[in-house]
């Protein structure tokens, strides 16, 4: 019996794994439906293409309605765990089983609203929105790790503990508006790049659901969330035509090599050997790309390396602002 309870987590993390791929399936199954909605010529950068040409009352009204429930729900969901739950356990608790149920449902919800009215976010805000929501992600979780597995070659950079402190606690607030906002700005549609958005935006909803489970924290399975950014942004820049793709693979390859690699236990001779394969990668397709295309492989990181010590800076300052209102005199100590 023990050992039964023991493995709830992860029997969840498995079951929770194939409705993700499951579903993602039904939305490439139920495509077909959706080929003959007219889209507006591309107009570029700025330009979500996958909308309708007129924004509709009850597109406007199901997206942004079923979006602010689906968001409510889940900061209650998050608030109620923190103060009312605050352990960590290898099963589930309620509060979890809700979580799944309600994501799962508004999953649902939203393959029956693209299907009826089609139009997510999208007829309101730029493609660039959910592209930043998910940075903010990936670089808020950058900054909670550098205390386990430092930032530059498992060296940490010098952050507050009560900075990492804030980013932990509050940070499913924010990954779950990022990832609930980006998952309700997208129609299901079953274009290729849609299909790897939705599969991975589900995977990080599932994970969303687990807090407070010891299979939320397990660093394998967070660093395989981190990871699949690198394959789901290769594969739609390359969608996208074969300029871009080069960037993403060795610019998400890179922040693997420098950071998320030394928090998984490898050996140092794995280490190397994985730094050698990343050069002699990018030595390869840059012999032919021309070297003076290689800046392109530092933008994402030095990008994303930038953000994490402005991020640190922002909850800094703002706990500091805080601190001197509220009579502390040091970052991270009472008076």
């Amino acid at each position: 019996m023990d050992r039964k309870v023991k493995r709830k987590d992860t029997i969840a993390l498995w079951i929770g794994i194939g409705f993700c791929f499951f579903f993602t399936a039904v939305i490439w199954l139920f495509g077909g439906r959706l080929e003959s909605i007219p889209f507006l010529p591309d107009q570029g950068y700025h330009w979500y293409y996958w909308k309708l040409p007129q924004k509709t009352l009850i597109g406007w009204w199901s997206a942004w309605g079923l979006y602010a429930i689906h968001q409510l729900a889940i900061f209650y969901l998050i608030y109620h765990a923190q103060t009312k739950v605050r352990r960590y356990t290898t099963g589930l608790h309620r509060v979890n089983l809700w979580a799944l149920g309600i994501n799962a449902g508004f999953v649902l919800l939203h393959f029956l609203q693209t299907h009826l009215w089609y139009d997510g976010l999208a007829q309101d805000h730029p493609p660039m929105y959910p592209q930043y929501s998910v940075i903010l992600l990936l670089v808020w979780v950058l900054l909670m790790e550098n205390q386990r597995r430092g930032l530059f070659f498992g060296k940490k950079i010098p952050i507050g503990r009560q900075i990492t402190s804030f980013a932990r606690k509050y940070h499913g607030y924010v990954f779950s508006w990022a990832i609930i906002y980006t998952f309700w700005y997208h129609p299901m549609h079953a274009s290729p790049s849609h299909l790897s958005g939705f599969l991975y935006t589900l995977l990080i909803m599932l994970q969303g659901s687990l807090f407070f489970t010891r299979i939320h924290t397990n660093r394998y399975w967070t660093f395989t969330l981190e990871f699949l950014v690198l394959i789901h942004g290769t594969v739609v820049a390359y969608l996208q035509g074969p300029t871009l793709w080069p960037m993403f693979l060795f610019g998400f390859a890179g922040i693997f090599i420098v950071t998320q690699m030394h928090g998984i236990g490898l050996s140092r001779t794995i280490r190397l050997l994985l730094g050698g394969v990343y050069l002699f990668g990018v030595a390869w397709v840059y012999s032919d790309r021309g070297t003076s295309r290689l800046d392109e492989t530092l933008r994402i990181p030095v990008v994303e390396y930038i953000l994490v010590v402005l991020l640190a800076l922002i909850i800094g300052g703002g706990i500091l602002i805080f601190n001197l209102i509220s009579g502390r005199t040091r970052l991270g100590r009472s008076r």
